[in-house]
């Protein structure tokens, strides 16, 4: 079986999809392991339901063996957070940037 990356570079729902598949956990496992319901998990895979909470991502993550730093939307969220700590350097970031 080939390594599992830290991080995934895919969106939400694939990657949740992807893990699912790795581990071979099905929808009313996964379900059942993080007290979600099935039909709302198949929501998230197939994008008809935004990424959840940060709670829920890590009920994820842990249900799936993974941190919950592998999702790309948790990350970005964590660097949201801290930036917004940091007006200087979104200022510096954005004259890089632009």
């Amino acid at each position: 079986m080939a390594r599992r990356r830290r991080f995934s570079e895919e969106p939400f729902g694939p990657t949740i999809e992807r893990l699912m598949g790795e581990t071979g956990v099905t929808y009313r496992a996964l379900a059942d392991k993080t007290k979600l319901s099935a039909g709302y998990l198949n929501h998230l895979v197939h994008g008809n339901r935004p990424v959840p909470s940060d709670k829920v991502v890590r009920q994820l993550a842990k249900a799936l063996d993974v941190e919950a730093e592998h999702f790309r939307e948790y990350r970005l969220r964590v660097i949201t957070r801290k930036l917004e700590a940091m007006p200087d350097l979104i200022d510096r970031l954005y004259k890089r940037l632009g």
